[in-house]
């Protein structure tokens, strides 16, 4: 299989950093949000992802706020993020960074008070008694019928409505795997006639790839939260992860420690990967794919963010994590290694806890070592693919390997060692 739309340029070697809109800020609105851009460029942020801000429905809501994927319309923007110039402001501000700004789109269902449910009520899926539905579980939402021609292209056109009106850069697709893939190729085809974007589909079905740049490496977050637990072994996931590797060209998997799900409902990175998150944030960046930051890790904000409420991330004082995300994020735009096209494989650590693995593209590499541990591991590699003098990523020091080397990592402790030819 190989994808029927080739990456943007600007999406290889990409990064995207996730905004809560609602919850960034104690204001909770697009102009408040958009003072942090500045700061999220310099953290060499590429694409902002901003959650829905779209009206949230008022029937059947979930707690005080609602949901924001339990949307009254898709052509608006909800008054309590802000206005259409808020946005359109804030869109030319990232631009001027240099990043690019994509936004959640929620094909698969509306609220039960969408626009469309006094319009076109024919475009819902019903059940037997002839009341709106849905297939899911969620209470909140009703479930659109793909089946129906005239919805399809109205939903495309609302698609269009964020290109045209407010230069949007592409779309992450929320439980893509929910709307037809065909109904993807046929939007896709449209809305990248007017500008090429960057599609993130939220689902882990290969075929999905067909239309879209990147899906969700749950898979391998699901196991890696299983060896935490110590429910698995960390041997486990390794075919997981080769698997990813043998993606087709221009098809990337989404690594991620925390977003919007995580930090709500399985908690933070802290909770889940204890003394092991940077290390794991580490993984998240320098395995092949595109890694996801979520709305604060870089603070660290160590709360759970409710999900129908609102609250806010404590901005005070400094930003801890910038300079560690920065080195890593922009060790991606210099090294070939950590873009398309590398290669990647796993060296034997002789340890059940610790990861090694080398990226390799032409003459770049990066040797990125991982104690996942709680406590202190004594481990070595012998290979001959290792040798070599390296810079040690976060100390910027020299250092010299051998085939043959031995470590002694803290719980915890991560070490990046890269080469980069020079062009």
């Amino acid at each position: 299989m190989s994808a029927a739309f080739p990456i943007v340029a600007w999406g290889n070697g990409t990064n995207i950093y996730e905004v809560n809109v609602r919850q960034y800020t104690k204001e909770g609105t697009l102009r408040a949000f958009m003072e942090h851009v500045p700061r999220l460029h310099d953290m060499g942020v590429d694409i902002l992802w901003l959650m829905p801000i779209t009206p949230i429905s008022l029937e059947k809501r979930q707690g005080t706020y609602g949901s924001y994927y339990a949307a009254q319309s898709y052509t608006e923007i909800d008054p309590a993020y802000g206005t259409a110039e808020d946005f359109k402001q804030l869109i030319r501000t990232v631009h001027a960074n240099g990043m690019k700004l994509i936004i959640d789109w929620v094909a698969n269902h509306t609220g039960y008070d969408h626009q469309w449910t006094q319009t076109y009520p024919g475009w819902y899926r019903k059940d037997e008694k002839g009341n709106f539905t849905e297939l899911y579980g969620w209470i909140d939402v009703i479930d659109l019928n793909y089946e129906i021609p005239e919805m399809r292209a109205e939903m495309i056109r609302s698609m269009i409505h964020w290109i045209k009106e407010f230069d949007i850069d592409g779309f992450r697709c929320d439980m893509a795997r929910t709307v037809p893939v065909d109904f993807w190729v046929e939007a896709r085809g449209e809305c990248d006639a007017i500008k090429p974007l960057f599609w993130l589909a939220e689902c882990e079905i290969l075929a999905y790839h067909e239309v879209f740049d990147a899906t969700y490496g749950w898979e391998a977050m699901r196991a890696i939260d299983k060896y935490m637990k110590k429910e698995l072994i960390l041997a486990n996931i390794v075919p997981i992860l080769n698997n990813y590797s043998m993606y087709p060209v221009g098809s990337e998997k989404l690594l991620f420690t925390s977003n919007h799900d995580e930090n709500t409902y399985y908690g933070t990175e802290y909770e889940k990967y204890g003394v092991s998150a940077k290390a794991m944030a580490v993984f998240t960046c320098t395995w092949p794919g595109i890694p996801l930051i979520y709305s604060g890790q870089e603070k660290p904000n160590k709360k759970r963010l409710p999900f129908f409420e609102k609250d806010f991330i404590d901005w005070d004082g400094e930003v801890e994590l910038h300079s560690f995300y920065k080195t890593l994020l922009n060790l991606r735009k210099k090294n070939k290694a950590l873009q398309e096209s590398a290669s990647v494989f796993i060296v034997p650590s002789g340890h059940p806890d610790v990861l090694v693995y080398l990226c390799r593209r032409q003459r770049d590499k990066v040797l990125v070592l991982l104690n996942l541990s709680d406590s202190v591991s004594e481990f070595s590699f012998n290979h001959p693919a290792l040798p070599g003098t390296y810079t040690d990523l976060f100390s910027d020091s020299q250092v010299s390997l051998k085939r043959k080397e031995c470590f002694r990592f803290t719980g915890g402790e991560y070490k990046v060692f890269h080469s980069t030819s020079i062009p």
